[in-house]
């Protein structure tokens, strides 16, 4: 997530791309929870929202708009989603001044409140949801971590099964390792810390929680998330178009195909 320092002085700000003429706004400090609009280089916007679920449904929302074409929508390039921003790159500077109250009509439209260019904080209507069917992927629960997991949420190792299994995940954004996807919206009782220690090695397709997340292990590689179960499916090959099963935008549904009923 991209933050700012602190106020500049006039000599440094008047350097900054954003305060040559015809740039369309300057950045505005806002309050926590609040969605706020900073320009990012020339020809990109980056939205702040309060948390991953909130980027996951604006993005989906500016999809659905360049989707549909009209300006300036069409000439957007890319729709990046952060932890807790939405980057928008735009092809041409010109499109800047129109991408901007745009990017705003959207966030009213979803009913997020927003710091407007006057002060004032409004809301609009209802967001549009994504109608795709999740991606199913089979899960032996018989990690590591599991009974640890248990003891942590007080719940049985069925029950953490249960709860994993019953959500509908969406894929919030990608880091740490190619293939490797946040996925945000699962039951807040497997709200889990890290492990103390990191084990060295983790095998590919194991499936883990940590924080408000789940994710699963592309590659074998280092980490330090809580295992809970494995998985077949290989999520990461650049052999394929694209190389990364899970992406952006999509929902992910879990079903046990062994370990705990």
């Amino acid at each position: 997530m991209v933050t700012l320092p602190g106020p500049l002085p006039s000599h440094a700000r008047s350097a900054l791309p954003w305060s040559r003429p015809g740039w369309p706004f300057v950045p505005s400090e806002t309050e926590p929870g609040l969605v706020r609009v900073l320009p990012c280089g020339e020809t990109a916007l980056l939205v702040e929202v309060a948390d991953t679920l909130t980027a996951v449904a604006l993005a989906r929302q500016f999809d659905h708009l360049r989707a549909a074409g009209g300006p300036p929508w069409s000439d957007v390039h890319d729709v990046v989603t952060g932890e807790r921003t939405v980057l928008v790159i735009a092809g041409h500077l010109t499109t800047m001044t129109e991408l901007r109250p745009a990017i705003l009509e959207s966030v009213s439209a979803a009913r997020l409140p927003v710091l407007k260019l006057g002060g004032e904080l409004g809301t609009g209507g209802n967001r549009t949801p994504a109608i795709v069917a999740p991606l199913e992927i089979p899960v032996v629960y018989d990690g590591p971590d599991l009974l640890d997991v248990a003891a942590l949420t007080g719940l049985s190792p069925a029950q953490v099964v249960d709860a994993h299994t019953g959500a509908e995940w969406d894929v919030g954004f990608t880091g740490f390792a190619p293939g490797f996807a946040y996925l945000v919206g699962g039951d807040p009782r497997l709200v889990v810390p890290r492990r103390a220690e990191p084990r060295p090695r983790v095998a590919a397709g194991s499936v883990a929680l940590a924080g408000p997340y789940s994710g699963i292990y592309p590659t074998d590689s280092p980490g330090g998330w809580q295992l809970i179960g494995r998985t077949e499916v290989t999520l990461w090959d650049l052999h394929r178009d694209p190389p990364a099963v899970l992406r952006p935008g999509m929902r992910v549904r879990f079903r046990n195909v062994g370990g705990p009923p």
